[in-house]
């Protein structure tokens, strides 16, 4: 596996990025980085929600997008607010596809399931390729510092 390389936002809004191979195991690095993140903004009780999100926008980066690697970033748009995106060289859109019957496959229900646990949810094309992003609001843990 590739070393993961993880940025601090350099100006805007807090965040940090990682750039990843565009393989199944990096979902879960992925995962890591949004509730380290939430955890050092003290917005833990928001992060299954969250990392559930950007599992499914990694996932569908995986198996639908391009390139060799995808960009995963997690932003903080506001004391209760946060933003996760998964970038990747592919510039078809995402979209929704009945799910199966069976409980045993559960391809297409990714995007069902961000809609579901995102306050708003949306993709921005970019010249050289698209970001899939998704928008959480929580309460800040009632132990954290104020960071801001």
């Amino acid at each position: 596996m590739t070393p993961i390389v993880t940025q601090a936002a350099a100006v805007g809004h807090p965040g940090y990025s990682s750039e990843l191979p565009r393989v199944a195991e990096a979902v879960s690095d992925a995962r890591r980085l949004v509730r380290s993140a939430l955890d050092t903004w003290g917005l833990a009780g928001i992060a299954e929600d969250t990392t559930l999100a950007v599992s499914e926008l990694a996932a569908n980066a995986v198996r639908h997008g391009s390139g060799r690697r995808m960009v995963v970033r997690v932003t903080r748009l506001g004391p209760n607010r946060v933003r996760v995106a998964v970038s990747d060289r592919s510039k078809k859109s995402p979209y929704f596809v009945k799910p199966s019957e069976s409980e045993i496959d559960t391809a297409g229900r990714g995007l069902y399931l961000v809609e579901a646990v995102s306050d708003r949810w949306g993709t921005d094309l970019l010249p050289w390729g698209k970001r899939v992003w998704s928008e959480h609001v929580g309460e800040r843990d009632a132990c954290a510092t104020r960071a801001d």
